[in-house]
């Protein structure tokens, strides 16, 4: 029993009654109606305020009024996105995440207005703390695995899991330690591996810099987690910015680095250099200063490097980069102009065109044939400053290669050795076993060039803005130079060939001849994508288009002949605010086309080919839609059967709105597969919502998707998915903080020349229907029996694009613009020939995400 007399404890008080403030209530009580007249009204920003304003007074209706809030932040959102407030814009996310902190749909909208914007490290950490906080939210997880790959490159779980290449950098810096070199400095560190490859040496400081946020952090957590966090000290900058005593105290003795890419120079190494050898570095042993021991100078690693080249024939990169064809579906292209990539490097830079792109020469379907010998193009020292100083000034010099193999002269490959030391090097070259690339500099010459034994090819090499330069500029055949290029610049090494026939006279007649040929060259130019070249040269894929849409047409005319002008089916048409048109006779008869698909496509001219269509392109850029304009007269099409939609409105969605008018379309094209191997984006909503705007018997193109997919073993999926083993990467705690960044969905896949070993047949997967909106589902459970014993570790998967029930295109095709894309499996999996192995396959918005395991038992009827 307790002591009645004693003191009772000073206890918390009791909370008073919450005393109502009646002025408050009303203040939201009808704040809380205006908000929503606001939305019925459709004035969202005035909406969102009246929001605000009743959720930070009454925090207690947060519950109730969520669905609407988030409604109205998202389309005020849009509207300012649309008006380009932009910094409006995310103080509306603040101010809403301020009242909503662990709203997972707020942090993934937000993170999808970020990434769109370019900020990609910030939408990142959106995308991941929604994950966290609702981890199967899956359009998330489809942003975060889409982002993952922009932050965190392929090649960074490559470069890891490359033992060689690894160990080489480890001994090359541990031998520069050991010779003196105690302070250094890391420029890019990505995850911070060299800088921990000095430290472990016996570095005595280790500096270390990354401009991506997203590596800086991860470099952060990988150091703290091999206990170095206190003596390797990162920073979030460019090399280009830091400065001694502001950024490290004084000058190392040693910079290490990798920021070169494919073509070497392309990540900005020589621009770094310049900058650390003047501001960063210890002066070198060659410089004018008195040598005073091996601790008091600077070096680099690595050392230098040297770069190779061979010209090449290619199908695969000439469909890439210029027009192949000379008729497109039912199309004559002689009208076209001079088509190509935008990957073009002649001898004047051009800052609209890359002067390279990135193949692996070994990995290109249809191989490739090697023209030329292997050829030396450069050397350079990057311990030698005023070298690098002079690169982008150096004469273009100017070699003769003798052509070794008869063939079509399709690109020059380049790779180069680099040189860690004096004793230790790594190449890029297309026959090692490399994480790297090659450097492709296609030949845009619109009719290519046929190369002969004992011709020589004139290729020239430069370097005048950093960027490494080569150029087939000529053909020396017979002692006469074929001219490659429009211009050839005259600064070079070597000597010019001479006209062996001078005629004053031709040559001011050829100059004049020349000059107005580049006049009509510029004017009927016209650069696309390299993936909207390859489709362009897809014969199989316009083709099947084109017969696909006479057979609607033909049959359309049919019905209407047969139910005659009294029987009620309307005409089809674009809303009056776009067009306008009239009511004529000659309009009613017409059929109606829209292609809503993506970047330059010729789908629409090819409908209003058919006769009696007008049809409306999506085409947006004025230089292709002046090629369509040429290739419209050319073919006969009527200048008025060609609409260009995206002239006539702001917002893109109002296309596939319904019409003010009752007039709806004959045929929808949508584009439903990206060019890496993925479904589109809300293709399912677009289709659904194309399908209330066809006119009786109308169809949206493609109708039907069917995905396929085959059982495979493949390491080399491994190695590009996830730092592999469970060995620390030379002795460092990496692969848990890197793994983080794996995505189970793997883009831009050749599956034809993938490593891999085929443990089953192709099997279908999923089924989307376009047209049947009941015919569609989720998830599905596909059994599939392994022909081969082996380890599954991937799904490759493909699509089956049915234009109508006769026409079909595969995207695994030869010819195929498009990719493929793979699922990894968390776990492979180990199965025998004749075991069952059960898929479990699911769709979310356009992620396919895939599972397995083993049923040795087949399932009913199977």
């Amino acid at each position: 029993m307790p002591n009645a007399s004693t003191r009772p404890k000073r206890g918390r008080r009791p909370r008073r009654r919450h005393r109502e403030d009646p002025a408050r209530n009303e203040l939201v009580s009808r704040s809380l109606e205006s908000a929503q007249q606001c939305l019925f009204n459709q004035d969202y920003g005035t909406a969102f305020v009246h929001y605000l304003l009743v959720l930070n007074l009454a925090p207690v209706l947060k519950d109730f009024a969520r669905e609407s809030f988030r409604f109205t932040l998202f389309k005020w959102a849009d509207e300012l996105d649309s008006l380009g407030r932009i910094q409006d814009l995310f103080d509306c996310y603040e101010q809403a995440l301020e009242l909503f902190p662990t709203d997972e749909v707020i942090l993934n909208s937000m993170g999808e207005h970020l990434f769109r914007m370019g900020f990609r490290d910030e939408a990142a950490g959106h995308f991941h703390k929604a994950l966290k906080l609702k981890p199967d939210y899956p359009e998330a997880r489809e942003n975060f695995y889409r982002v993952a790959n922009w932050l965190v490159e392929r090649w960074h779980f490559l470069m890891l899991n490359d033992r060689g290449r690894n160990q080489k950098y480890q001994q090359a810096i541990q031998k520069a330690v050991q010779r003196g070199c105690n302070t250094v400095l890391d420029i890019g560190t990505g995850t911070g591996i060299l800088g921990m490859c000095a430290k472990k040496a016996g570095a005595a400081e280790v500096y270390a810099c990354e401009l991506s946020k997203t590596m800086y952090e991860l470099a952060c957590e990988v150091v703290t987690a091999n206990g170095m966090n206190g003596s390797i000290n990162i920073l979030h900058m460019k090399s280009l910015e830091m400065e001694v005593p502001k950024d490290i105290p004084h000058r190392v003795s040693l910079v290490v680095t990798e920021t070169v890419d494919a073509g070497l120079f392309g990540e900005g190494i020589i621009e770094s250099l310049i900058h650390a050898w003047h501001h960063l570095l210890l002066p070198p042993q060659n410089s004018q200063n008195e040598f005073m021991g091996p601790s008091t100078t600077g070096r680099v690693i690595p050392a230098g490097a040297t770069v190779f080249g061979m010209a090449v024939e290619c199908l695969e990169i000439r469909r890439h980069h210029r027009l192949c064809v000379s008729e497109v579906g039912c199309l004559s292209m002689a009208a076209a102009g001079e088509l190509h990539s935008p990957v073009s490097c002649t001898s004047e830079p051009d800052d609209s065109m890359e002067p390279y792109t990135t193949e692996r020469l070994s990995r290109l379907p249809g191989g490739y044939t090697p023209l030329t010998q292997p050829f030396r193009a450069l050397d350079i020292d990057f311990n030698n400053v005023q070298e690098l100083e002079g690169l982008s000034s150096r004469e273009v010099q100017r070699l003769r290669l003798p052509v070794t193999h008869e063939g079509e002269l399709d690109a020059l490959a380049v790779w180069f050795q680099l040189h860690l030391d004096e004793e230790s090097s790594l190449s890029t070259g297309p026959q090692e076993d490399t994480c790297w690339e090659q450097a492709i500099y296609p030949v845009q010459k619109p009719n290519g060039f046929a190369l002969r034994p004992k011709d020589e090819l004139i290729v020239e090499v430069s370097c005048r803005d950093a960027y490494l330069r080569l150029c087939s500029v000529a053909v020396v055949r017979d002692g006469h130079e074929i001219r490659l290029e429009k211009r050839v610049d005259s600064q070079y090494t070597g000597n010019p060939i001479p006209n062996p026939n001078p005629n004053p006279e031709a040559e001011l007649c050829s100059a004049l001849a020349c000059l107005q040929t580049e006049q009509n060259q510029a004017k009927d130019f016209c650069m696309l994508e390299c993936s909207e070249m390859a489709l362009l040269n897809n014969q199989h894929y316009h083709q099947s288009f084109c017969s696909a849409l006479a057979k609607l047409i033909t049959n359309l005319k049919a019905a209407r002949q047969n139910q005659g002008r009294g029987s009620g089916l309307k005409s089809v048409g674009l809303a009056s605010d776009l067009t306008n048109p009239t009511d004529s006779a000659d309009t009613c008869n017409l059929f109606y086309v829209l292609d809503v698909s993506e970047g330059f496509s010729l789908l629409s001219l090819m409908a209003a080919s058919q006769g009696h269509v007008k049809a409306y392109s999506s085409v947006e850029k004025s230089q292709q839609q002046e090629v369509l304009r040429r290739l419209a007269c050319s073919n006969n099409v009527p200048e008025q059967n060609l609409e260009f939609w995206l002239n006539h409105t702001e917002d893109e969605q109002a296309i596939l709105q319904r019409p003010s008018r009752e007039k709806l379309w004959t045929g929808i094209i949508l584009d439903c597969v990206e060019t890496c191997g993925l479904i589109r984006q809300k293709l399912m909503e677009k289709a659904s919502l194309a399908r209330c705007l066809l006119e009786e018997g109308g169809r949206i193109f493609p109708e039907r998707i069917v995905v396929y997919g085959m059982l495979v073993e493949s390491d080399t999926l491994l190695l590009e998915s996830a730092v592999q083993g469970q060995e620390p990467t030379l002795g460092f705690n990496i692969a848990p903080f890197i793994n983080q960044f794996t995505v189970p969905v793997h883009v831009f896949l050749d599956f034809s020349m993938l490593e891999c070993r085929h443990l089953s047949e192709s099997a279908e997967l999923f089924v989307l229907d376009l047209m049947d909106s009941n015919a569609n589902y989720t998830n599905r459970e596909v059994k599939v029996q392994a022909t081969s014993s082996g380890r599954v570790t991937a799904v490759p998967f493909w699509y089956q694009i049915h234009l109508d029930p006769e026409i079909s295109i595969s995207t695994l095709s030869q010819d195929s613009h498009w990719k493929q894309a793979a699922v990894v499996l968390h776990q492979p999996l180990d199965v025998r020939a004749g075991d069952w192995v059960c898929l479990a396959v699911q769709l979310q918005k356009s992620s396919i995400s895939i599972s397995a395991h083993i049923q040795n038992e087949p399932g009913p009827g199977e």
